[in-house]
């Protein structure tokens, strides 16, 4: 099943179960490069687990990285801007992230959210790398932080893209791209599968947010990055084109966002 080359944009290596579930690091990339997931986006979620996370990772030409403070942890530890501009500037780190707003599940942190957030731009801007946002429950900060702060300078991606027309417009408008997720697959997701409709192929990427939201028919099991060919492959039909150009396709947006060398990758 190896026939085509897709890559998981956005998965977290270093929270995958490896007590119960997977062996190793390795077990993991092998088993999606036998399903065609030839490189993967491994995403950090605070400063001070960067260094295991490269750790992890460090023996895996497949694996890029992103460093960042996610919404939901930005009250985890202390906020070191100038660490995460250091680590912002390794050579593995491809993006900015993840970063964002979500009032959903901690609306008690909003302003630090918003601080950190406001911040991570600016080191994205410097470092001229990609952001990686996530947002729930905050679609209208979430654009105005990204207007006002000039990340069209730097660009990025909304991941797990779970909003409507108008919030994928204006990310849209300001050279964004969108990805989706195995939520995609979900019975109850038609208004997502609406607004993945109308968005540009050239603006699209495919993601697994392992080791969360895995695709039917894995749904409700713990998510990996070889599913990503469901995601890839359920997109492909929705937007009614062929698995092998949705691959082709996502492939070359996630190398152009994040300035992947496709030779060292093979």
């Amino acid at each position: 099943m190896n026939d085509l080359f897709i890559i998981d944009s956005h998965c977290h290596l270093d929270s995958l179960d490896y007590d119960s579930c997977h062996k190793n690091v390795d077990e993991v990339i092998d088993y999606a490069k036998s399903r065609g997931v030839q490189h993967l986006v491994s995403i950090c979620t605070t400063v001070g687990r960067f260094e295991a996370m490269k750790k992890l990772t460090a023996h895996r030409a497949e694996v890029s990285l992103s460093c960042g403070v996610h919404p939901l942890n930005v009250d985890d530890e202390p906020f070191d801007y100038d660490r995460l501009l250091e680590y912002a500037q390794d050579s593995r780190v491809v993006a900015v992230g993840e970063t964002g707003l979500d009032y959903h599940y901690t609306p008690e942190t909003k302003a630090l959210q918003q601080s950190l957030f406001e911040q991570q731009i600016d080191i994205a801007k410097q470092v001229r790398k990609p952001l990686v946002v996530h947002t729930r429950c905050a679609r209208q900060d979430t654009i105005n932080f990204l207007e006002q702060g000039k990340a069209e300078q730097c660009g990025g991606v909304l991941h797990c893209f779970t909003e409507d027309w108008i919030m994928a417009k204006r990310a849209l408008d300001l050279g964004f791209y969108i990805s989706i997720s195995g939520i995609i697959t979900f019975r109850n997701a038609e208004e997502l599968r609406e607004v993945v409709r109308q968005v540009p192929l050239e603006r699209l990427l495919v993601e697994t947010d392992s080791p969360y939201l895995a695709p039917v028919p894995y749904r409700g099991k713990p998510n990996q990055p070889a599913y990503v060919r469901e995601v890839c492959e359920y997109v492909a039909a929705l937007k009614g084109v062929s698995v092998e150009k949705m691959a082709h396709i996502t492939t070359q947006n996630s190398q152009t966002l994040f300035n992947l060398n496709t030779k060292e990758m093979k």
